[in-house]
């Protein structure tokens, strides 16, 4: 692949590794330069799984929406979550020094303050605190062999 082809993404051409920028005073995150590229285009913020911030390119998040919208109404799980994804989702181009706005409700739901970990998740990126984002590494070492064992005996 090219690095035209992978967006700046790296020989993969998916979002790897894990970054430490801050926030700044107006709660501003600074992207990954490693990242920008995929993203400069414009991207999808939203509520994460165990309080992070989802970041999605917005051609992914669109996959991610066409299966969300089949969702039956008729199911109230399904609406609640929804709500609660699409509700707090907001999108935002980055501007020239790659920084986007995280607003104050995604902030508030992730617990970002200043110190923030930005993890290359393969199609998305996720924004923690970084010292809840050490903390869940701590907690989950123990399992990880376990897992991975796991998840490749079921591929």
């Amino acid at each position: 692949m090219s690095e035209t082809t992978t967006f700046g993404l790296g020989p993969t051409g998916v979002f790897l590794g894990t970054f430490t920028p801050r926030l700044d005073d107006k709660g501003r995150l600074i992207l990954p330069a490693k990242f920008r590229g995929r993203l400069s285009s414009g991207l999808v913020a939203t509520r994460g799984l165990d309080r992070c911030v989802f970041l999605f390119p917005l051609d992914e998040f669109a996959h991610i929406h066409d299966r969300l919208r089949r969702a039956p109404l008729e199911n109230k799980a399904a609406r609640d979550y929804l709500r609660s994804f699409l509700g707090h989702a907001s999108d935002d181009i980055p501007d020239k020094q790659g920084r986007i706005l995280l607003s104050q409700p995604l902030r508030r739901y992730a617990g970002l303050e200043r110190e923030v970990a930005v993890v290359g998740m393969g199609s998305r990126v996720e924004v923690w605190d970084a010292e809840r984002w050490e903390q869940y590494l701590e907690a989950g070492e123990d399992a990880y062999a376990e897992t991975a064992a796991e998840i490749f005996d079921d591929m």
